[in-house]
């Protein structure tokens, strides 16, 4: 480890120096397949400034050389539904290490949402699986969330025969009486009737 790599100014302190322990990266990309599916890819990488021996024993890790690169490919459909999963490890500290992904199967037919969380530590803590490959797992959801948006942003458009947007109404969001359809379609925004008091429905005064 050279002098420049381990003492750097800390942020907002000119007293204050810090020594480069570790850097870990995590890249996620989305993919819509021609099979008409969709996909979200996910790998982490970890180094070291220095040589490092994993665990105290082992081979020596060379610095800036990759102790971990991994990662995962989920393939899911437009309702969030897990198809397939394919785990990959690159670089691991030990060999033993490659049998972790098998493990992540179990995610097949899980549904990235509300509770994805907990459904991945309930099928995957522990010795059943990577650890890295299970916390890799949990931000996958979002980066998916996040690459359907670019289709369903391009489904707003798509109307019906009488030409109204097939979004409206769709979600609670999306309700004909709400700001979105109110400044996106106009045209077709319908204000919210709010009950009085005497209006049917309501009780009768006695």
């Amino acid at each position: 480890m050279t002098d420049e790599i381990a003492h750097t100014p800390a942020p907002g302190s000119a007293q204050v120096t810090r020594e480069e322990l570790h850097t870990r990266h995590i890249e996620m990309r989305g993919y819509q397949r021609s099979d008409g599916l969709f996909e979200v890819e996910g790998r982490v990488t970890d180094r070291k400034p220095a040589d490092y021996v994993p665990a105290g024993f082992g081979n020596v890790v060379p610095a800036e050389t990759p102790l971990h690169d991994m990662g995962v490919r989920l393939v899911f459909d437009e309702h969030m539904m897990v198809h397939s999963v394919t785990s990959f490890m690159d670089s691991t500290p030990f060999p033993v290490c490659l049998g972790g992904g098998t493990a992540l199967q179990a995610m097949v037919g899980a549904r990235m949402g509300s509770g994805w969380s907990r459904e991945v530590r309930a099928r995957l803590a522990g010795a059943r699986s990577c650890t890295h490959l299970m916390e890799l797992l949990i931000p996958m959801a979002t980066a998916a969330v996040q690459s359907m948006a670019v289709i369903r942003n391009a489904e707003l458009e798509r109307s019906n025969a009488e030409g109204r947007p097939l979004q409206i109404d769709s979600c609670y969001a999306f309700g004909a009486g709400r700001e979105i359809v109110q400044r996106r379609w106009p045209d077709f925004y319908q204000p919210e009737v709010k009950s009085e008091p005497g209006d049917a429905g309501s009780c009768p005064s006695r």
